[in-house]
């Protein structure tokens, strides 16, 4: 007898190990993996932050975004959401994109209306918001005494470096164990609380991705980092990190939307021909997003700074 697989409220709550699965999922598991060590492998920091983050910033800003001091809480606000959306292609956000995937997996069981498609991003926004803006107060409050304050030069790992390891290494750590669960090679230990409040996964995606911001070191950041750190302005700190956030999710809630509402319904259908597709493309975009985050904050920085070998591919 099959076992039917009831839609819970918030579908998007079945990229937490709801099923039905792939039959080969362990080999998309490790294509997965091997995806993400070449695309750590092959990344481009100084084309990503510089080419395209710099540019973008320096476009929307009208002026040199390094260069310019932040003149006031007005202008750095405003600076902080555009550096959040210069940087959403940079190697500390490009995992967000992995959430693509759960949300449009999650509009595969039939259409809805453009209203009930944004409540998905707005259990994200509330996980992430709930993250940024405490992490906003705390560097209003104490960042000048943070790590991530820092400007020191140093020849080995900085306490700063140590600071964005942790970060990302718990975010990637995170991404890998959601996406082997999506594909049903773990057991999700959570999943009668999922079933409870499924939008759960949705929140809990959100604040990993507020969690960029603990140990962000895009050179963009730090300088709204440094000026919420030395104005001592809890609400302009809460603010501007709030809107740092929201800037990094821009882009991926515009193709997430684009991908549900302006292809005719053509990747919804697709989806749902063969259930087990949402599983597999949910648990590849995490696993993918995991491994790169993992692999190239905490390997491959020990690979640039000598500490062990890692294959990487300048341009």
């Amino acid at each position: 007898m099959a076992i039917k697989h009831e839609v819970p409220l918030h579908p998007q709550a079945q990229f937490f190990g709801a099923g039905p699965y792939p039959a080969r999922r362990a080999a998309i598991a490790v294509a997965a993996i091997l995806a993400g060590l070449v695309l750590t492998m092959i990344w481009s920091a100084p084309f990503v932050d510089s080419v395209i983050g710099d540019s973008v910033a320096n476009g929307l800003l009208g002026y040199d975004a390094k260069a310019t001091p932040i003149s006031g809480v007005l202008a750095g606000t405003l600076f902080a959401f555009v550096s959040g959306l210069a940087g959403s292609f940079t190697a500390c956000n490009i995992a967000a994109f992995g959430a693509v995937a759960p949300l449009v997996g999650g509009e595969a069981g039939g259409k809805r209306s453009f209203a009930t498609t944004l409540k998905p991003l707005g259990w994200i926004s509330a996980g992430m918001l709930a993250v940024s803006v405490v992490y906003g107060v705390i560097v209003a409050l104490v960042g000048t005494k943070m790590p991530q304050f820092s400007t020191a030069k140093t020849t080995g790992l900085s306490a700063r470096s140590v600071q964005s390891m942790v970060a990302f290494g718990v975010v990637g750590l995170a991404f890998l164990l959601m996406g082997l669960i999506a594909l049903g090679i773990l057991r999700n230990p959570l999943a009668g609380f999922v079933r409870r409040h499924p939008a759960a996964p949705l929140v809990l995606m959100g604040a990993l991705i507020g969690g960029f911001l603990i140990g962000r070191p895009y050179p963009l950041f730090r300088i709204m980092f440094r000026s919420a750190a030395e104005q001592h302005n809890v609400i302009y700190g809460a603010a501007a990190f709030a809107l740092q956030s929201v800037g990094n999710i821009v882009v991926m809630a515009v193709l997430f939307l684009i991908l549900t509402h302006a292809t005719g319904g053509r990747v919804q259908r697709w989806l749902a021909a063969k259930p087990a597709r949402i599983a597999t493309v949910t648990g590849v975009a995490l696993l993918v997003g995991g491994t790169f985050t993992l692999l190239y904050w905490d390997v491959r920085v020990l690979g640039r700074l000598g500490y062990i070998w890692f294959p990487m591919i300048s341009w």
